[in-house]
């Protein structure tokens, strides 16, 4: 009797347990993954996403809210950023917390939803170059053709993304059309269901997207992240090697290793830094730039210059790896061998007297007439002296002054043989005559 009311007692916990745990994991929320997507569209912020939506998917999120507010950005960054979203699995819901605009605009149509604030934009998606220029036709046609797809991949009509990247669509109902791009309000997307609401808050939006209750984990950009974003931008790119450039050359013309060559080096290191955690660059490229900075400074003590020239190459194939675009870094190489070759140019012209390692490598001596060295005798003594031609003078000629012949050129015009004239201009080896009524001195 007692070991069946025991029974009994251990089947009723063993009952509740079961039925508890279904409840619990009903009662427990859901985690919902709170990204931004901020500032400019970049491969730095390519990486962030990356490892944001890995650890979404890791912990089985529910969905993925991307906090948009952006004026745009890089077209290679944007469409890398796409493909990640639309692998992932996760419900994606893009929250246009002010503007989505240009690559804004396209990541926003990648989303499955796309919620908006009452006073946010989305659209002004056209294609620009690295100049601001509008890109060329090839380029706009590919991004429009984009746009579109984006749209219908989402069941939303194509049209309306073609406004936003093609100036000649004509939707005058939306003020676009004759030179301008479409850019819908909240109110105007949620129309043409490019907006599946309005939401004034993130709360708000929990609401309307029945993920109220739900965990809200809310990831943020680390510092690395951070500034390996700043670093990767095309505008700061050929800035940080620029300096990079300029403090080895000045550190040339110092003794020793100080500030400018720490500059150099610290300029070369943060560029690295910043592409390798954006994912850009790999350890390959760093030990190629390693290596190519190993044999440049071989080439101070190994005659030749084929040691430096492999040098050289080395360096530049490392940054051209490193980037994420190569025609983007070779422009910005070639800015700063320009501000390099400047700087070398400054310098040697106010600072040659106290070069340091050029001095190895640039004949700094100079055979100057101060010095006593002089490139032929300047025959300045025979100033106002008569001579008389002994060959024509066209202009050029000759003259016999005592029982010298010296090589003479005429002031002017033709002059005869058997002529007087008198020397006027000595400058060096030029002698210059004209004719005279004097009688030449015996």
């Amino acid at each position: 009797m007692r070991r069946r009311r025991i029974l009994s007692y251990l089947l009723a916990i063993w009952m509740t347990f079961l039925l508890a745990f279904p409840l619990t994991s009903a009662f427990a929320s859901s985690k919902v993954y709170h990204i931004p997507i901020q500032n400019e569209v970049e491969r730095g912020l390519h990486a962030f996403l990356e490892r944001a939506f890995k650890e979404a998917e890791e912990n089985h999120a529910e969905a993925i809210i991307l906090d948009i507010h952006t004026p745009g950005g890089f077209v290679n960054a944007a469409g890398d950023i796409a493909m990640l979203m639309d692998a992932s699995p996760i419900r994606k819901i893009a929250f246009i917390n002010r503007d989505a605009h240009s690559a804004g605009a396209f990541l926003a149509l990648h989303a499955d939803e796309i919620y908006m604030v009452p006073n946010g934009t989305i659209g002004a998606a056209a294609v620009i170059d690295s100049a601001g220029k509008a890109a060329d036709l090839k380029a706009h046609s590919a991004w429009v053709a984009q746009m579109e797809a984006a749209a219908e991949a989402k069941k939303r009509n194509p049209l309306y993304a073609r406004a936003m990247a093609d100036v000649s669509v004509d939707l005058s109902e939306f003020r676009a059309g004759k030179g301008n791009l479409l850019t819908l309000s909240a109110s105007e997307a949620e129309k043409v269901k490019y907006s599946e609401g309005t939401a004034s808050n993130f709360q708000e939006l929990l609401e309307k997207t029945k993920l109220k209750g739900s965990e809200i984990v809310s990831i943020e950009p680390t510092f690395s992240e951070k500034l390996a974003r700043f670093i990767t931008n095309p505008i700061i790119v050929p800035i940080l090697l620029s300096i990079a450039s300029l403090g080895l050359v000045m550190e040339l013309y110092s003794p020793g290793f100080g500030v400018p060559g720490t500059m150099g080096l610290s300029a070369l290191g943060l560029f690295f830094f910043g592409h390798m955690v954006a994912g850009l660059a790999g350890y390959e490229s760093l030990l190629l730039f390693v290596l190519g900075l190993a044999l440049v400074i071989a080439e101070f003590f190994v005659p030749g210059g084929i040691v430096g020239i492999l040098g050289g190459v080395l360096i530049l194939l490392s940054l051209i790896l490193a980037g994420a675009s190569i025609m983007q870094m070779i422009i910005a190489i070639f800015i700063a061998l320009v501000v390099a070759i400047i700087g070398m140019v400054i310098l040697m012209k106010f600072f040659g007297k106290k070069l340091h390692v050029l001095n190895k490598l640039v004949l700094m001596d100079a055979t100057t007439t101060e010095e006593g060295y002089v490139s032929n005798i300047n025959r300045t003594e025979l100033l106002g002296k008569v001579g008389k031609t002994i060959t024509p003078l066209r202009p050029a000629g000759t003259i016999l002054f005592g029982n010298e012949r010296i090589d003479v050129v005429s002031e002017g015009g033709y002059v005869d043989a058997g002529k007087h004239v008198e020397i006027i201009k000595v400058e060096g080896s030029r002698i210059v005559v004209r004719p005279s009524e004097k009688e030449m001195e015996e």
